[in-house]
């Protein structure tokens, strides 16, 4: 009896499944998972300019022409709270959406007319080889003759600036689109808009991200640029008018707190870019 007792109780204790300790990962293990982040990668290389900065700064030992990292915070975070970097900033990026939103547009319609119409393709492709080295920053003194100190004369500016290399980039994703892809927008009978924007947007999209990128940067240099001369409108001043202010007074300090939102906004929309090409065309396999 005591036998049959212990031997039940010995496959009892068999048949219990054994709870393991959950292992945990190795702080290499985790320190290589944390660094597969791409904003981990960017943050500590921002760490790092901004310590050599620092040291740079220290060892030059003039606050005049070099401030340092720390001054340069303290100057942007007054600048933010007391001055009038934001609303500076706020005006710049107003601008900035109307003319890179106008032009995108512009180039959807003219890429969509080169590709219905042979000619017009050559047309696109004249201009674009005519217009896309010619700096948009030259035409600003036309753009003030013509528009005056005012909105207009940016946006001209900036229309110019991103026009044609969007629409080069355009135009070259909507030819790479396959043959197959194009007949079975014809079998279902699209034409026109719906064929452009059913078939060859979606097919295109890497070349057409690619190039808002292209077009976004150019547009933002080119906007800063013009800021410096004469700011957004007659009234009211951009970024660049902010450093270009803030400069004639020796206020190096700020200079550098306006350069750095500049960088800052910049990163912030690269940013946003990779998020788009996350969603959807790394997502869709379209690029790797």
């Amino acid at each position: 009896m005591s036998d049959t007792t212990v031997s039940g109780s010995g496959l009892a204790n068999t048949a219990r499944p054994r709870t393991e300790a959950p292992t945990r990962p190795s702080p290499r293990a985790a320190l290589a998972r944390l660094w597969g982040f791409t904003l981990v990668r960017r943050a500590v290389v921002l760490a790092a300019l901004a310590v050599l900065w620092q040291i740079a700064s220290v060892w030059q030992n003039n606050p005049l022409l070099f401030p340092t990292f720390t001054d340069t915070m303290s100057a942007l975070a007054s600048a933010l709270t007391e001055g009038d970097l934001l609303p500076a900033a706020l005006a710049s990026l107003a601008v900035l959406v109307k003319g890179y939103v106008l032009a995108v547009a512009l180039a959807l319609v003219l890429v969509s007319a080169a590709i219905a119409v042979p000619f017009l393709k050559e047309v696109l492709l004249t201009l674009t080889a005519m217009f896309n080295p010619l700096p948009a920053i030259a035409l600003l003194p036309l753009s003030m003759l013509w528009l005056g100190l005012g909105e207009a004369s940016l946006l001209l500016v900036m229309v110019h600036a991103v026009l044609w290399p969007f629409a080069l980039a355009a135009l070259t994703g909507f030819e790479q689109v396959p043959e197959t892809q194009r007949l079975v927008g014809r079998n279902y009978g699209l034409k026109g808009l719906s064929y452009v924007a059913l078939i060859l947007i979606p097919a295109a999209l890497p070349s057409l991200l690619s190039g808002l990128k292209i077009a976004w940067a150019f547009a933002w240099r080119t906007l800063i640029a013009a800021e410096l001369v004469f700011g957004v409108s007659s009234r009211s001043g951009g970024l660049g008018w902010f450093v270009y202010r803030n400069r004639n007074e020796l206020l190096t300090d700020r200079v550098f707190a306006g350069l750095l939102t500049v960088i800052l906004i910049g990163l912030t929309v690269e940013v946003l870019f990779r998020a788009v090409e996350q969603r959807t065309v790394r997502r869709w396999g379209l690029q790797r």
